[in-house]
């Protein structure tokens, strides 16, 4: 999951919004935090369940990584509203763990990744592999390849 959050990091720019879904354990904060080193940010990335949202600043010219962890929050846009997503979002790359039916709203444009491993009897081996789907709704994803991550 750290090596798809490095390799995904060099497609984000800018605004782009990351919802991130998938079961507790399932690998969404080791995503993130490859995105992080990816993008080259300060801080070391770490789940924001308690905190609710973490920003790390750029180390060089690239956007900062907001990111969110909207588990707690139960009503959607309107406690989002609260954590000024939408003032971060241009200048930022916006990952939320946790999003579906909350962030939608935020902008036409975003990238999901639902992330599924093998749970208990289903799972064959110790190697613990995930099914990672990635799919592209607006413009800004129009046209980008995002076949390439399947290989990481």
């Amino acid at each position: 999951m750290n090596r798809l959050g490095k390799a995904l990091a060099g497609l984000l720019r800018p605004g782009d919004l990351v919802m991130l879904s998938g079961e507790l354990g399932a690998g969404k904060t080791t995503l993130t935090r490859g995105l992080g080193e990816g993008l080259g940010v300060r801080g070391a990335v770490t789940s924001p369940t308690f905190v609710i949202a973490r920003v790390h600043p750029p180390l060089g010219a690239g956007p900062a990584l907001v990111h969110v962890d909207a588990y707690r929050l139960g009503g959607g846009l309107d406690e989002m509203e609260d954590l000024d997503l939408d003032v971060s979002l241009p200048e930022s790359v916006v990952v939320v763990e946790w999003g579906e039916g909350k962030v939608e709203q935020l902008t036409d444009d975003r990238l999901e990744v639902r992330i599924e491993r093998a749970i208990g009897a289903d799972a064959v081996d110790d190697s613990d592999p995930r099914q990672v789907r990635l799919t592209g709704i607006g413009e800004r994803w129009a046209g980008v390849d995002l076949a390439v991550l399947a290989e990481v």
